[in-house]
């Protein structure tokens, strides 16, 4: 095993242990910071030793011995200013990355020396005052209430794997959760009584979350068939609340492509991705009236800003439906005199 850079490893577990951020989110911060230090690497003309994958983020020993190589290239990371981060930049517009995706490694390294700073490595933060790369926001797609229901209505009810995507689709609009936080669902999640359940969200960070009646019914009817599947299995997990045929959890990509299958046999747009009920589910929400910040608390985001997206989608819908309620007549020409 070849050594790695103790500072990055120390970030990365720090991500993981203490932000409780996902493995794969990890490793896309560790494949940031590699190419960040290749960067540097060119710069001081030092020798990175990389592993077989070229990364980081492949292995979690967080103190490992750094080589001669990799201490040249630890000072430059701790000796990097703010012109040092603009060529970084430069370079990765000379290598065509959309801005979406420059933003991104921008906001890794933001958070890496924030991190640098807070341990003491670094005494200022190089990336703070680099502005992020100006992109083009586009609208979070949504269906319409129609759209929905056909969708909803296309899985079968009176077969245990029919009513449980029944159930799963309902349950992904009645509350705007992920994908991921749907397949996290244990049984004791739901709350039949109070008409709620509970989500475990990203960073571990959980809410409590209203249920409509129709998704609470759509997860009853499937319980009955999944009870008696169970009785049948001594392999069948009873924790899990949406079990694949195995009797085992859910995966995310399983989800999606009982989605597919659903939008095809709906006749929709096959490009609609599971997300697009959580956009659905949201923008119907600010349409009836709710406020952002209920929103926001419903949808799990940090920050209100992300929520805000949502009120473009509102306001543009509503010009559409004014403009088609209310076309333009043709103007009369105006009077020579």
């Amino acid at each position: 095993m070849k050594e790695e850079s103790a500072v990055v490893c120390e970030f990365l577990s720090y991500l993981k242990f203490e932000r409780h951020f996902s493995i794969h989110t990890a490793k896309c911060y560790g494949a940031d910071l590699d190419q960040f230090a290749g960067f540097l690497q060119n710069e001081t003309n030092a020798s990175v030793d990389h592993d077989a994958s070229g990364s980081w983020s492949e292995h979690p020993a967080a103190a490992a011995t750094a080589t001669q190589s990799q201490t040249a290239v630890e000072q430059a990371i701790f000796a990097a200013d703010t012109n040092t981060i603009r060529r970084y930049m430069a370079h990765l517009g000379q290598q065509n990355y959309s801005k979406a995706t420059t933003a991104r490694k921008l906001a890794t390294l933001r958070s890496f020396y924030k991190f640098l700073v807070k341990r003491n490595y670094v005494t200022s933060n190089p990336v703070i005052s680099i502005k992020t790369p100006k992109q083009e926001k586009k609208l979070p797609r949504f269906l319409e209430y129609e759209e929905v229901q056909r969708l909803l209505n296309a899985p079968p009810t009176t077969t245990w794997l029919g009513s449980r995507d029944r159930a799963i689709l309902e349950t992904l609009y009645s509350t705007g959760m992920r994908v991921s936080e749907l397949v996290a669902l244990n049984m004791e999640d739901v709350d039949f009584l109070g008409e709620v359940i509970h989500i475990r969200g990203k960073g571990k960070k959980e809410r409590i979350s209203p249920i409509g009646s129709s998704a609470l019914q759509a997860i009853q009817h499937y319980i009955e068939f999944r009870n008696k599947r169970m009785a049948n299995d001594s392999s069948f997990d009873g924790k899990v609340l949406f079990a694949n045929k195995h009797g085992q959890r859910l995966s995310t990509r399983s989800v999606r492509r009982k989605m597919d299958k659903y939008l095809k046999e709906a006749g929709l747009d096959p490009n609609i991705s599971p997300h697009t009920l959580r956009h659905s589910f949201a923008t119907h929400m600010l349409n009836n009236g709710a406020d952002l910040r209920s929103v926001q608390e419903l949808l799990g985001h940090q920050s209100l800003s992300t929520t805000q997206v949502y009120t473009h989608v509102t306001t543009s819908r509503m010009k559409q439906v004014y403009d088609d309620a209310h076309p333009r007549e043709s103007m009369p020409e105006r009077s020579r005199f």
